[in-house]
Formats: structure tokens, sequence, C-alpha cells
């Protein structure tokens, strides 16, 4: 039930209607840091809300959940004066707590748990296999595009600089990109694929 749980509980506050008011026209983001920090709100809802419904987004939202710099970031938010207006102004609504209450009491119900945990798990299943398939199909471009000499010795002097190196150093420990590395290490399970990964690797090491 941890699943569901954490689903209703975002669900929950995306019912919020945060948005920067409609009758300034004149708002440009980045010139008042109140009303940009609404707007991220806004904005960030609005994808919790969507990834209820999109099982890849709700997916890649879980993924990202355990991100430790993310959830930082999203700590950082919910701990502004703005998000705490929000939330106050939320929890006094009338239609919110109608709503809040009727969940609740759905919750309740052993058959109706059952039937959302099961929607649920069977979205985050179709999801993962989704980002699975999309991050296997950009791995098989990045390896025809290396069959390109010219974008082999591009490569190879990227790799060459310091500074480059420490950013793919970086990237190796953002949880979003092991989706990338799980999706290489599956593909090498195929004799063909890992022949032609070897290949390249030689290649890729005499360019250096």
């Amino acid at each position: 039930m941890k699943l569901l749980s954490a689903l209703f509980s975002t669900t929950l506050f995306a019912a919020i209607a945060f948005s920067v008011d409609a009758k300034d026209d004149a708002y440009v983001y980045g010139k008042d840091p109140k009303k940009d920090a609404e707007y991220d709100i806004s904005m960030g809802m609005a994808g919790i809300q969507q990834a209820a419904k999109d099982p890849k987004m709700l997916a890649q939202l879980f993924q990202d959940m355990q991100d430790p710099q993310l959830m930082a970031e999203a700590k950082k938010m919910m701990e502004s004066p703005e998000w705490k207006k929000k939330m106050k102004n939320l929890t006094n609504d009338k239609n919110f707590k109608q709503s809040a209450q009727a969940a609740a009491k759905a919750m309740e119900d052993p058959n109706e748990a059952a039937k959302l945990q099961a929607k649920m798990e069977h979205m985050m299943k179709k999801g993962t296999d989704e980002l699975k398939n999309e991050a296997k199909d950009t791995m098989a471009e990045a390896m025809q595009a290396m069959n390109d000499p010219n974008v082999m010795a591009q490569a190879a002097q990227m790799m060459k600089d310091p500074s480059f190196q420490q950013q793919l150093s970086q990237m190796a420990k953002d949880p979003s990109f092991q989706k990338y590395i799980g999706a290489m290490q599956e593909m090498m399970q195929d004799p063909s694929t890992k022949q032609e990964m070897d290949r390249m690797a030689d290649s890729f090491r005499s360019a250096l």
C-alpha cells in the first residue's frame, strides 16, 4: 500500500489551484522572486497532477523521488512562505475539505483501496516499461551515431577534457541516469550488441 499512499498524498496536493494571477499580464519570470516561486509551485503541482494520469510520468516521478538533490529542493520549496500560505488557504477551502474526506473514506474501503492499488501498480509497470524502452532507443541511437568516425573523434576529444570527465562522473551518480546504464546492461545481454559495443570500445580507446 506504500505506492498508493504516496500517490494519494501527491495527487491530493495536486488539487491545489496554484496559479499566477491571470490579471497580471505584465508578469515576466525572473523579475519578481515571490511570483517566480508561485509559478514554480504551480508548474510542479501541475506535473504531479498530470503524472496521476500518465504512466510514464508517474514512473518518472517515483524515480525522481529517489534523487536526494531533487527531494532537497522539494523540501526547500515546501518550507517557503509562499508554499505555507498556499497550504493554509487550501486547508480552509470547503471544496478541498470535501474532496479530501471523500478520498480518505474511499481508502478505508478494502475493495476500493485494492482497486486503486491494482490500477497504480499497473500504471507503474507500464510507465517503467515505457521508460526502459525509451532509454534503450536513446542508447541505440547513441551507438549508431558512434559509428561515424567524426562523432567518435569528437567524443574522444571531449573525454580528454578534465571538466567533461568531472561532469560525466556527476552524471553517473544521478539516479535518473541509471535507467540508461540499466538499458545498456540489458542490451549487452544480446551477443551481437555486446560484440558491437566491444568493437566500439576498442575504436574509442584507439582514438584517445
